[in-house]
């Protein structure tokens, strides 16, 4: 392997994948191999430069991740040979995108080099205590340095388990689809809380899909087309849009938003 430049692919919904990709980025660096992070949702997939190897860096949702990580996945241009690998946070378990997205990048022509899946807090539910997220972060980001030591020694492993993997994949593509229908988005809307909202924009800067914009009376305003990465209701200042699966109203974030806008 000719490890020489890593261009790394990434979206953090809470900053965990943030801080797990710029922990493999130091890690590159350290060892004389250069490594650019790129957001995304701010990235056009069609452009990336074949000529380097590729990282792809995403939390798990749906048992497999976001529809829009997918798109950018799978409207990644041909190649004739570039390496890949991924890494993916998780507060559980995934079981439909390591073998899946394998395949996928495979059939477009891609090297597959290495896959990881890094235990991180969780962002749902229930969320934990405060001691208890400052260590699993801590021993995410040691798994995060061994696998990038792993690809550049030419160690780490992107395996498969075929059917079940497969079966997963579409059992999650369902549980999307479900996600995108008017009757969920209604049942599920986030919304800003008025009484304590304080017009700050914040949520409208960190959506990735773009469906926050402000309204005419300047509060923001959900367009219905939420995919839940749970940025908006993580990350608000004033604790002012709540997610009606997060036990006690409670949240979790790792950065500080002005880290995921890099």
């Amino acid at each position: 392997m000719d490890l020489k430049t890593v261009d790394f692919y990434y979206f953090s919904g809470t900053g965990n994948t943030f801080l797990v990709v710029k922990k493999m980025q130091e890690t590159f660096q350290k060892n004389g191999i250069e490594a650019k992070m790129h957001r995304i949702e701010s990235s056009d997939p069609e452009k990336v430069n074949l000529d380097n190897t590729i990282g792809l860096g995403f939390p798990v949702a749906e048992l497999s991740t976001y529809e829009f990580v997918w798109e950018f996945i799978k409207s990644l241009p041909p190649s004739e040979g570039t390496e890949i690998f991924m890494v993916d946070t998780l507060g559980g378990i995934s079981g439909g995108i390591v073998g899946p997205l394998r395949e996928i990048v495979k059939k477009k022509g891609y090297v597959p080099i290495g896959a990881k899946e890094i235990i991180m807090p969780p962002n749902i539910f229930y969320i934990q205590d405060e001691e208890t997220n400052k260590n699993k972060i801590e021993k995410g980001l040691i798994k995060a340095e061994e696998y990038a030591i792993e690809i550049i020694n030419g160690k780490a492993k992107w395996g498969r388990i075929p059917v079940l993997s497969d079966a997963v994949y579409y059992t999650s593509l369902l549980g999307l689809k479900i996600t995108e229908t008017d009757l969920n988005q209604k049942f599920m809307y986030l919304t800003a809380d008025k009484e304590k909202c304080n017009k700050c924009g914040t949520c409208v800067e960190l959506c990735p899909i773009d469906n926050i914009k402000i309204g005419n009376d300047k509060y923001p305003k959900n367009l219905m087309h939420c995919q839940y990465c749970l940025r908006c209701t993580s990350f608000c200042p004033k604790d002012a849009i709540p997610c009606k699966f997060n036990y006690e109203g409670k949240t979790y974030r790792a950065v500080k938003p002005k880290e995921l806008l890099i």
